[in-house]
């Protein structure tokens, strides 16, 4: 399923790349992430742990919906 994360964190392209990377080590394979708007849209079957994830490395997601 696909989701768009709001990340109010997201300042710069070193967040970009700190979910990426984190995303990457899920084996999420389709995502992007947007400094400009402060958003994550992913592709995955297991949101919950992509939530967890972006909590452990300090982007709590503050709202998602399903598109």
């Amino acid at each position: 399923m696909k989701y768009v994360l709001n990340v109010p964190d997201i300042s710069c392209n070193h967040c970009k790349m700190r979910i990426s990377k984190a995303l990457e080590e899920l084996g999420v394979k389709n995502y992007e992430v947007s400094v400009e708007e402060k958003k994550v849209i992913v592709e995955t079957e297991d949101l919950d742990s992509v939530l967890k994830k972006l909590e452990e490395i300090d982007y709590p997601v503050e709202s998602y919906q399903e598109v």
